[in-house]
């Protein structure tokens, strides 16, 4: 099939948190580019016109936390099939995690990644390295090596880094380069259980994990940030008290980012039911008090970003006894309606709802990239195509059956959420088209 090289967006609401604009207009796209927002020439003759009437035209989402299970599992085709759930989910652009199989700390297997990726022609993808080797938290990676490979920052994943001397050093290593550090806060002592402490874990008989889990790890990369200057993202926190933390971190002046999951931010413990292993998760689920926290941190911009900690898991390692089942949820196709759901349910500012999943993340993500290429999560002219039409009005239940994605397993099974992707376009190229 041809690829359009001109493409014209008509009629649809244009919003661009970035600056702000909220107005219905046409958005004409030429080459890889946005040639006009409102005022299309009239000798601007699309090869394509898609009719945006009812919905939001936005950039292109951004998502800081993927899993595209790849290296390892390229049986199953799985680059593939996540990638794809990426564009129906309108997210054009990714940061995938370094706990592949083998592990992402050698420049030669991130080469891969991205040329496979790429290959693919959908979502761009933005690699994770590892910051230790195998992520066994003992020796560095060539974090040098892998930045020119195409890393974008450094992190342990899920793996929490024990040794305080280590992660020291990575901050120094970091901090001499420019490269940012993503971690999420966890003791990996204390970090152990499968819920999270509280009188259900307990009437449950479930082993917990304390708040102070994340709170001690904290204190400590906050520390050793003061120390060496190193600019640190926080994947994924989960407790009142860490919003607290981060909220004086930054009143502090510390070079900190921080995101929460679309789990924790609409799900409490209590959502675990009766043993259900969808809802087991890393971080584990809290209790109301912590998710009122979170909501009202990103609102007021303590939390930068909201992600979908997307991790697709297999029928085998889910479909197990609470406890042993692997942690994990998929959340590509679930990301903007969930952060439309949030802007409904919770009264959060529309705009404050659209920029924590486009521009927000673009700009942590910018300083990772630096020139590398043109700005993304920004809709504006003369910026990069990429564009996601959202029908606002397209309510839709989730299906296990339905999802793009080979993982199935969400808690959100069986909601109903609000809106639905019309169409994804990367770079001026009409990646997923859903007519609904």
């Amino acid at each position: 099939m041809n690829t359009p090289k001109t493409v014209l967006i008509r009629g649809g609401r244009v919003i661009d948190p970035a600056s702000g604009y909220d107005q219905i207009a046409d958005v004409a796209l030429a080459g890889n580019a946005v040639v006009a927002i409102g005022d299309v020439a009239p000798d601007f003759s699309p090869e394509l016109t898609i009719d945006a009437s009812g919905c939001l035209v936005l950039p292109g989402l951004v998502d800081l936390a993927v899993r595209l299970r790849e290296p390892g599992y390229e049986h199953a085709r799985m680059l593939e099939s996540e990638m794809s759930a990426a564009v129906a989910g309108g997210i054009t652009s990714l940061v995938c995690q370094p706990d592949t199989d083998p592990v992402l700390d050698e420049s030669g297997l991130v080469e891969m990644l991205r040329f496979r990726a790429e290959k693919l022609q959908q979502a761009r993808v933005y690699p994770l390295g590892a910051l230790t080797r195998n992520l066994q938290g003992t020796v560095l990676t060539e974090m040098v090596e892998l930045t020119d490979a195409g890393c974008v920052a450094f992190s342990q994943a899920e793996v929490a880094l024990s040794n305080t001397q280590v992660l020291q050093r990575a901050f120094q290593y970091a901090s001499t380069f420019g490269y940012a550090v993503w971690l999420r806060p966890q003791d990996g002592f204390l970090g152990q259980g499968v819920a999270a402490s509280g009188p259900l874990a307990t009437r449950m008989g479930l082993s917990g994990v304390p708040v102070m889990a994340e709170t001690i790890a904290m204190h400590t990369i906050f520390e050793l940030m003061r120390a060496t200057g190193a600019r640190v993202h926080l994947c994924r926190i989960s407790s009142a008290a860490g919003v607290e933390l981060v909220r004086q971190a930054k009143a502090q002046g510390l070079a900190l980012t921080c995101d929460v999951s679309i789990n924790s931010l609409h799900l409490t413990d209590t959502d675990m039911g009766y043993f259900d292993s969808r809802a087991r998760l890393t971080p584990p689920l809290r209790q109301q008090r912590d998710r009122d926290a979170l909501r009202a941190g990103l609102a007021d911009g303590t939390i930068d970003a909201l992600v979908s900690d997307h991790t697709p898991v297999d029928d085998d390692a889910k479909m197990l006894p609470f406890a042993e089942s692997e942690p994990g949820a998929t959340g590509l196709e679930l990301l903007l309606s969930l952060a439309f759901k949030w802007h409904q349910d919770a009264g959060a500012d529309l705009l404050r709802a659209l920029s924590v999943v486009t521009d927000s993340p673009a700009a942590l993500l910018g300083k990772a990239l630096g020139a590398r290429q043109g700005r993304t999560g920004h809709l504006a002219l003369g910026g990069l195509g990429d564009v996601c039409v959202f029908d606002p009005q397209a309510a839709w239940t989730v299906k296990a059956d339905a999802l793009v994605s080979q993982g199935k397993h969400t808690p959100f099974s069986g909601y109903e959420l609000p809106g639905r992707v019309r169409c994804t376009l990367v770079g001026g190229r009409v990646v997923y088209q859903n007519s609904l």
